[in-house]
């Protein structure tokens, strides 16, 4: 599979979750998790765990928020009718199947090319020049902005205003480690975009180097966006048709 077929392959697959309920969420479920199985093996596991990760706090919140006070779905809240919490706890179980769907389906494309590098993968990308530069500086801010956060915590743990287990100090320091954080983040983003990709000539290097590696659709890249395609369809139907 391409990185194009990849990127074209999730697109489909949100989309087609952004319309879908029921019917057509259980068809892209089954797509998505074909695609983990065949593409990654055993490896699909550890993309379900982050995303359990991800999602179970932000469900548990919805259902705390939605069912538990409010007690009434948005469509009840804009219609201006009683409503009642088993409408509500639908709500929050399809928007949190479609986020879940969204998360697995991102940990599995990405860890289709965890064998190679994110420059590599953006390079291969049909995608007019302006964008992939876009894509590589802010991969590259990206670990700017972690290695930023590991040297504040670093030396807030240091000068002994954090600890570096769970305690009730670092409660009460917690708005200090935010603004440190937030303070030291901006100052390394703008160190960088002022003066080291300058210095470097960053902008002008990467035209070239990021030009040439573009790849045409595979046949697998078809098969899977052709399914993903037929499930987002599918879902559509089953909307059309229940409504």
């Amino acid at each position: 599979m391409t990185p194009n077929g990849a990127v074209l392959f999730a697109v489909l697959v949100v989309l087609g979750g952004t319309i879908s309920a029921g019917h057509g969420l259980v068809a892209l479920y089954a797509v998505v998790v074909a695609f983990a199985a065949t593409q990654l093996g055993l490896r699909a596991f550890v993309g379900l765990r982050r995303a359990a990760l991800v999602m179970v706090p932000l469900a548990t919140f919805m259902l705390v928020i939605w069912v538990g006070i409010v007690g009434r779905a948005p469509e009840e809240i804009a219609a201006g009718v009683p409503g009642s919490r088993n409408a509500a706890f639908l709500y929050v179980v399809i928007v949190a199947a479609r986020l879940f769907l969204i998360v697995f389906l991102l940990q599995a494309v990405l860890q289709r090319f965890d064998d190679g590098t994110p420059f590599g993968f953006v390079r291969r990308l049909r995608a007019p020049a302006g964008t992939k530069h876009m894509m590589i500086l802010t991969l590259s801010l990206i670990e700017t902005l972690r290695n930023a956060v590991g040297r504040t915590h670093t030396a807030l743990v240091a000068a002994g205003i954090i600890t570096r287990a769970i305690s009730l100090k670092n409660l009460g320091s917690g708005w200090i480690l935010v603004q440190t954080v937030w303070l030291t983040a901006i100052t390394t983003v703008t160190a960088r975009m002022r003066d080291k990709w300058p210095t470097e000539n960053t902008l002008a290097l990467l035209g070239p180097a990021l030009d040439g590696s573009e790849r045409h659709l595979s046949s697998s890249d078809w098969f899977w966006m052709s399914l993903a395609a037929a499930a987002a369809i599918a879902g559509q139907y089953f909307v059309w048709f229940h409504a």
